[in-house]
């Protein structure tokens, strides 16, 4: 079955409240947004995967050659993977709100499944994403809600890469939300803040 693809952490939450699907960074683990999560959305339903491949013993959820240079073949697969994985966690809480929240290497796929399936969340949360290519036209995220949060001074995900993913969004039609802390790939406590009211909105 698709739901079996990852190993996932899940915790069911309350009927009717909002689905929130995790992906963490490079060298985390499902269980690495579960309490901050549970903490801004008591009665959600946690779903998070665990990234299947192995960069010198740290998960992560696709190749990469270098430091920002990636496998897009691979990429391309990983994100068809995990569109699947999705769909299939999905099942039965279609009717609910589907949110999407990744960090690093978690935010990348996130970014990659929605540049690929749009349906699959009504809101996203990116932190320090690294996309460094240009997505082909996405209709399908209209009228999405998506928040990209960076670090003025990240090494790892350049603030202006951060910029142009924000004016791709915005020319899909998506609703995009700002929050850059001034400094590097670490998660401050001003992101938690803005993330915090980003997803209790």
């Amino acid at each position: 079955m698709s739901s079996d693809l990852y190993l996932h952490y899940r915790n069911d939450g309350a009927a009717n409240a909002p689905v929130v699907f995790a992906f963490h960074g490079t060298g985390g683990d499902e269980h690495q947004f579960t309490g901050l999560l549970s903490d801004i959305l008591p009665q959600a339903t946690l779903i998070a995967p665990r990234g299947d491949v192995s960069e010198m013993g740290a998960a992560r959820f696709f190749r990469r050659t270098g430091e920002g240079v990636y496998d897009m073949n691979d990429l391309a697969q990983r994100t068809e993977k995990m569109g699947n994985f999705i769909a299939a966690m999905r099942q039965g809480l279609e009717d609910r709100p589907m949110i999407g929240l990744g960090y690093s290497n978690g935010a990348n796929i996130l970014a990659a499944v929605l540049f690929d399936r749009p349906d699959l969340f009504d809101r996203a949360v990116l932190m320090h994403p690294l996309i460094p290519f240009d997505p082909a036209p996405q209709p399908g995220l209209a009228d999405k809600d998506i928040l990209i949060t960076a670090g003025a001074r990240d090494p790892i995900c350049p603030l202006p890469l951060s910029d142009r993913l924000a004016a791709w969004f915005e020319g899909q039609g998506s609703t995009v939300s700002r929050h850059t802390h001034p400094g590097g790939h670490e998660v401050q406590q001003s992101e938690l803040a803005e993330i915090a009211a980003f997803l209790t909105a």
